[in-house]
């Protein structure tokens, strides 16, 4: 059997990266590839547990603390959902991965970038892609604006945190052009999801 692969969505808020998770998984699944769309935090009943604490805003971890929280979390996703699906020759598409946490947690709140590394080599599980969404602050902010739904304590966290963000994924994408490709997330959704299309199309020869 020929195992499956493995693609992450990443950016800001805003950017898109759910929608086009679930757009990418309904083309690639409407091609007869078998799919598993899945997310972080979160993807298996551990891991969601944990996304609850981690988003619900109740408690105000530490950085180092919320860092290994979200580790916790993914190491139970990779175990109980990814792992599998991929020997199985199911292709995951996931709405973040360990990225998030480099650059949330990382660039964004300050925990050790070196520590963060250490962990995602003990996870020892790389996507095949990822693709990153990328807005402007402004479009960040207009887009969580928009949406008329109260906001998670990443959303809450403001201007000077989002642009942390940013850079910190444009770090990501500089210092791994093999694994990551950099997305324009501002047109519209149809034409986003034609360029993640084409970046899929565009790294695996049999699509």
């Amino acid at each position: 059997m020929t195992p499956g692969r493995f693609i992450t969505l990443e950016g800001g808020e805003g950017g898109g990266k759910s929608t086009q998770a679930r757009l990418l998984a309904d083309k690639l699944a409407a091609r007869g590839l078998p799919v598993l769309l899945t997310r972080e935090p979160g993807g298996a009943p551990g891991a969601e547990v944990l996304r609850n604490l981690l988003l619900g805003g109740s408690v105000s971890w530490s950085p180092a603390a919320e860092t290994l929280l979200h580790f916790a979390a993914r190491t139970e996703h990779a175990e109980k959902t990814i792992r599998p699906a991929l020997a199985a020759g199911i292709w995951v598409v996931s709405d973040r991965f360990y990225d998030s946490t480099m650059v949330y947690q990382g660039w964004g709140l300050g925990s050790d970038r070196a520590a963060i590394t250490r962990l995602i080599g003990l996870l020892g599980l790389v996507p095949d892609l990822t693709l990153v969404l990328d807005v402007t602050v402004e479009t960040t902010m207009a887009r969580l604006a928009s949406r008329g739904a109260a906001a998670d304590r990443y959303e809450r966290l403001g201007a000077p945190f989002f642009a942390r963000i940013r850079e910190g994924f444009q770090a990501v994408v500089a210092g791994e052009p093999n694994r990551c490709v950099m997305l324009d997330g501002t047109p519209n959704e149809a034409h986003v999801a034609s360029s993640v299309m084409a970046a899929v199309c565009g790294r695996f020869t049999l699509l």
